[in-house]
């Protein structure tokens, strides 16, 4: 196989952060008088804030106040995590092993710069990657394709060389849009719903990838859109 790229999501992936997403969006939520459902959380994880406030606190939200809870939400989660970030287990190893097999990381994240700042530094897990793509980047999020199109077109990997790992439907999507074989992680969602977003293999969490597994799928995913 010729260069090729894994691009990582970041939360719920490369940093076990549904918890505290979840403790400072309920909060935010309940600020302003609304009581937070658990799976409507659950369904706006990947996504970009402003569409999470329309989802989870209501469309009638402005723009403004839009900006506003995701500014407060995203240092509460910050405060949550900052003593301890939670790298997932065997992340350093499975880094090291793919640089090692000649692949080119990339982070593609949905998240503000602060958050994935605070995760490779203070995970330090920075050096491992070639290229960084954060929310705040590109024009559109996750589901659309474009924090994942930016990240390969940095590396300078073509698509059809890139392997996304995602624990959320829309990042599958975006994953699936952007040309890129799509590995899901069933940490924040059930297997059945990323097959069901798209996913060209599930696996249950960080410590049962491989690289032979990450290259088994780019060639399965090539092999089938042939």
């Amino acid at each position: 196989m010729s260069p090729y790229g894994v691009i990582f999501d970041m939360d719920g992936v490369l940093v076990l952060s549904e918890e505290a997403h979840w403790l400072a969006w309920r909060d935010a939520a309940a600020r302003r008088g609304v009581q937070l459902a658990y799976e409507t959380f659950l369904s706006c994880f990947g996504r970009v804030n402003s569409d999470c406030v329309r989802i989870m606190i209501g469309p009638e939200v402005t723009a403004e106040e839009s900006e506003r809870i995701a500014v407060e939400k995203e240092a509460a989660m910050r405060a949550i995590i900052r003593d301890r970030v939670p790298i997932a287990p065997q992340t350093g190893e499975l880094l090291d092993a793919l640089r090692s097999d000649g692949a080119l990381l990339a982070v593609g994240s949905s998240a503000p710069p602060e958050n994935v700042d605070l995760v490779l530094d203070g995970g330090r897990i920075r050096d491992h990657f070639a290229a960084v793509v954060d929310g705040t980047q590109v024009r559109r999020g996750k589901p659309a394709p474009d924090v994942f199109l930016l990240a390969g077109e940095r590396l300078g990997v073509p698509a059809s060389l890139c392997a996304v790992i995602e624990d959320a439907p829309a990042g599958i999507i975006a994953a699936r849009a952007a040309g890129m074989t799509a590995i899901g992680l069933a940490t924040t969602h059930t297997p059945r719903q990323l097959l069901d977003a798209g996913a060209h293999v599930v696996h249950p969490a960080m410590p049962d990838l491989s690289v032979a597994l990450v290259r088994a799928a780019i060639a399965q995913a090539s092999c089938a859109n042939r």
